[in-house]
């Protein structure tokens, strides 16, 4: 199970960091991948980090804004936010790949699996 966290409103400009817990798997074992949904529009990766913690990828539209960090010890994946735009508005999701030590990280939602609740993020102009 995922639980994701940390979401709010917040000024353009301003930042947040989203935390996504994990229990009932293996953690370090799994990619995992941040993805955002704004209304209207369907759901699209964010962000996605290697099981070992030492590779990224990202979304262009968030590159040299976001960062996605993992902590192994406690089962949790954060999502750095800073300069926020008004765009980056929308529910985000935490999302395990449920292939254990995968070399690649997945932009797309197929293959994560286990998605969390969502956190919802508010950017005001």
């Amino acid at each position: 199970q995922l639980q994701a966290s940390g979401g709010g409103l917040v000024q353009a400009g301003g930042s947040l960091r989203l935390s996504c817990s994990v229990s009932g798997r293996i953690f370090s074992s799994y990619v995992m991948g941040w993805f955002r949904q704004a209304p209207g529009k369907e759901r699209e990766f964010v962000a996605g980090i290697r099981w070992a913690g030492n590779t990224a990828d990202y979304a262009d539209s968030v590159k040299d804004r976001f960062t996605i960090s993992r902590d192994n010890a406690k089962n949790t994946v954060y999502l750095q936010m800073n300069n926020l735009k008004p765009e980056d508005t929308a529910v985000y999701y935490c999302a395990a790949d449920p292939t254990p030590f995968r070399g690649t990280i997945a932009t797309t939602e197929v293959p994560y699996e286990s998605w969390g609740q969502g956190t919802q993020v508010t950017v005001s102009s």
